[in-house]
């Protein structure tokens, strides 16, 4: 990821989302060619320079500082998670480590076999999925079966056939899942894996790549989807992310019945999952 670019693009999808009234300013009776604040306005909010609004919005090359940084995300009404991206963008956090592993240690992906019967997997900051039980494997697909490339929770939602209909709510699946895709980025531009994927996703969609223009950034930590499973029919889980203090760049993601409907749903899947038991050191296709 070009930061310096994306920083400028940022700021200026940031700013045109806001109307004056959105940050107690009133309306102009001089018409707007362009929706959103103008400069001038941002610059006033921020305590900046309009001319240092500028250069950071055609991306000249600016360093802004912590303080200025703090200004602009008041100004422009940044949520905690955009703060972030806007930091991470700028190069004013502590750069995060690549991970040391490829695989998860032991622990985790026994871990994510010990959560059974609750569907679970275990994720890195790519989206890919590392490790699973077969109750997420009965309620998803058999990831163990997809090629190592095509293990990705975000390639999955954006290009397997099976899931298309999968999402009761496709839309706001894939939005979030953006967002939170744009912050990983920030927090690693240097992973040539990471953009990789987008790249290749915005090449080969153009779902996500309208999405992705958008610059949505949200990390999402907990809450629901609706789903539309092909045997068990109309369910909602909720998920719950969780990620381990000594392997931060892991995720641990947990579902759960979100009503007593989709409970009986989950346990049917879950039981035709389980039956029959496999031998005593048969492959159940998942890495270890």
């Amino acid at each position: 990821m070009d930061t310096t670019r994306e920083l400028a693009a940022f700021l200026r999808t940031r700013r045109e989302r806001l109307a004056p009234s959105d940050v107690g300013l009133p309306e102009s009776r001089r018409p707007r060619r362009t929706p959103g604040l103008r400069r001038e306005e941002v610059a006033e909010l921020a305590g900046v320079s309009v001319d240092y609004v500028v250069r950071l919005e055609q991306g000249r090359g600016l360093r802004p500082s912590a303080s200025v940084l703090d200004a602009l995300a008041r100004a422009l009404r940044l949520s905690d998670d955009e703060r972030s991206y806007l930091f991470d963008l700028a190069g004013q956090r502590p750069s995060v480590r690549p991970p040391r592993l490829v695989r998860p240690p032991a622990s985790l992906a026994r871990l994510v076999d010990d959560l059974s019967p609750l569907p679970a997997m275990l994720l890195d900051h790519r989206f890919d999925i590392i490790a699973w039980n077969r109750e997420m494997s009965a309620l998803m697909l058999d990831f163990g079966e997809l090629p190592d490339e095509h293990r990705n929770a975000m390639w999955l939602c954006v290009m397997h056939p099976a899931l298309r209909g999968f999402f009761r709510d496709r839309d706001l699946v894939l939005r979030e899942g953006i967002a939170d895709l744009r912050a990983a980025c920030a927090a690693h531009p240097d992973d040539t894996a990471l953009t990789g994927l987008v790249a290749s996703l915005t090449a080969g969609s153009e779902e996500f790549a309208r999405l992705w223009a958008q610059r949505d950034v949200k990390v999402n930590g907990r809450g629901h989807k609706r789903l539309a499973h092909p045997d068990a029919g109309p369910l909602t889980i909720e998920f719950e992310v969780l990620s381990p203090l000594q392997e931060p760049h892991h995720r641990l993601v947990i579902y759960r019945a979100a009503d007593p409907a989709s409970q009986a749903a989950l346990d049917a899947l879950i039981g035709r999952a389980t039956r029959p038991l496999q031998p005593v050191g048969a492959s159940d296709g998942r890495p270890h």
